[in-house]
């Protein structure tokens, strides 16, 4: 299917009043569709599996920013600690644990977000806000030296309920702005990245500055 290049263009525009970045959600989707929008100039590309993700960034160019987006098996972290750009689903501690231990031995220093958990479905991962700052305040942070915590990434409840989605986004934006403001060692808060296909537009009027968006795109899987 190829890609919805007048949807592409209004979706930039769309983030421009807000400064705002976008990941252009590939998963299933091909090399030949990520090439036609890497060549509109998107460079920024969200994957959520880890095999999908090693088989196209072999065949695609080496300036694409591949972002890992999914839910992240510690023994798979090793494959793409040597060059994902950021990984936006930390959601225990051992999992950082893990991506410190792989950086240190590729003398890198990789980004990463909290996955913190804003929605009412029981299916979705991430950590709670309290967990979170327990682990932020904690003594682990400061000794793992070969990773950033960047900020924080968030998906609302899928409903067409917009007063709760708006209200989960700005109880995290609300967390991101607390933590950013303390600038804790082994922090550098930057990304809020929340928004979807379904509810961007909330999320970018309620603080995000970098969503995460495939079907709009793409069109539907």
């Amino acid at each position: 299917m190829p890609v919805n290049r007048h949807a592409y263009e209004k979706l930039i525009k769309d983030l421009l009043p807000f400064g705002a970045g976008l990941v252009a959600v590939s998963k299933k989707k091909t090399v030949a569709e990520i090439r036609e929008l890497y060549e509109s100039g998107q460079r920024d590309f969200g994957e959520n599996y880890v095999q999908e993700l090693l088989a196209k960034q072999k065949e695609l160019p080496a300036d694409i920013r591949w972002h890992f987006i999914g839910h992240l098996q510690s023994n798979k972290v090793k494959s793409i600690v040597p060059f994902v750009h950021l990984i936006h689903s930390i959601d225990s501690i051992s999992l950082l644990t893990e991506i410190n231990k792989q950086a240190e031995k590729n003398n890198r220093v990789v980004d990463c977000l909290l996955q913190i958990y804003i929605a009412t479905e029981e299916t979705k991962f991430g950590l709670s806000t309290e967990e979170a700052e327990d682990f932020l305040l904690g003594s682990d942070l400061p000794r793992l030296k070969n990773i950033l915590l960047k900020g924080v990434m968030g998906m609302a409840s899928l409903t067409e309920n917009e007063a709760l989605v708006r209200s989960e986004f700005r109880r995290l934006k609300e967390f991101f702005k607390k933590t950013a403001e303390r600038k804790l060692p082994g922090t550098n808060f930057q990304y809020l990245s929340m928004g979807m296909t379904n509810d961007y537009l909330v999320a970018l009027q309620e603080g995000s500055n970098l969503v995460r968006i495939g079907s709009a795109i793409f069109g539907e899987r």
